[in-house]
């Protein structure tokens, strides 16, 4: 009875979550029509003024984020090496939960507090959003199918997320590889260790680079079981890029298993489902950055 409560409770709390970030991206209703399709305005930050924002991610690139607040100004905020990331305090007994930059995705509700700069932005030094907030966010970018209801519509919802997050209509992609796996391994290869020191070499000369890793698994075995594997594999990509490369995490989108949803081979050979276990890495340059 417990258990069925606290699933309530959680499910409530992401609902209210995504109600909130819904809410700071459209126009609040009951103005005119010309307020409505008015543009969001956008927050200069005065150089060295304390300031603290709250609102949802609307994009991420590479060091830098755009937020929205409700009052629909946009904020870019700037991450650097001593930026803190953590979960809000809730309790007197509980403490801050510390994580890292991959966790800040489009859909997320934070808080920022920070400084502005010479240009504008928002320097950040402290980060800060719930559990709750970051379940949803995750929820929104990527609806993943349980074992149960492997229909059609469950993977064409973890597809849709997945074009979402790498929409070429935003971004150049400089450089790809793909890495392969062993069965039921998220171990890097010799090979994968090459192939991604020659992408790590290259993407520091992309400006305003984005790394995008994304791990997949053949269709063998079991759905969730799976879905996990992609995952593991995907972080470690990540773990290797970061240690062996020193390349920052906020530099990286957040990094994302999508189980068996996508082959890359044919199932039915063993060669094609070695070509499923894999993860695609990508360095994306932001359109408009890059001009």
């Amino acid at each position: 009875m417990k258990s069925i409560h606290s699933r309530r409770a959680a499910f409530l709390a992401i609902s209210v979550s995504l109600f909130l970030a819904v809410g700071m991206l459209l126009p609040v209703s009951g103005f005119s029509q010309a307020q409505q399709t008015q543009a969001p305005q956008k927050n200069t930050v005065p150089d060295g003024k304390p300031t603290t924002v709250k609102g949802v991610i609307l994009t991420r690139d590479g060091e830098t984020f755009v937020m929205r607040d409700m009052s629909r100004t946009d904020t870019v905020v700037l991450l650097t090496e001593t930026t803190k990331i953590r979960t809000e305090r809730k309790g007197l007994l509980r403490g801050h939960q510390p994580f890292d930059v991959t966790a800040l995705m489009p859909g997320l509700i934070v808080e920022v507090k920070g400084k502005g700069d010479s240009t504008g932005r928002l320097v950040a030094e402290d980060i800060q959003f719930s559990e709750a907030d970051l379940k949803a966010a995750i929820t929104a970018n990527v609806r993943t199918a349980p074992v149960e209801k492997k229909s059609d519509e469950a993977l064409k919802e973890v597809a849709d997320a997945n074009k979402r997050i790498s929409s070429l209509d935003q971004y150049d992609v400089v450089k790809t590889v793909t890495v392969l796996f062993a069965v039921n391994s998220p171990k890097l290869s010799k090979d994968a260790m090459a192939q991604l020191d020659d992408l790590a070499s290259k993407a520091p000369g992309a400006k305003n680079y984005t790394v995008e890793v994304l791990g997949f698994a053949d269709k063998t075995g079991n759905f969730e079981k799976n879905l996990e594997l992609s995952q593991k594999r995907a972080n470690s990509v990540v773990q290797y890029l970061s240690v062996k490369h020193n390349i920052p995490l906020r530099r990286i989108t957040v990094p994302m298993g999508y189980g068996s949803t996508k082959p890359a081979g044919d199932e039915k050979t063993a060669a094609g489902r070695e070509q499923s276990r894999r993860v695609e890495v990508r360095v994306l340059v932001n359109k408009g950055l890059n001009q």
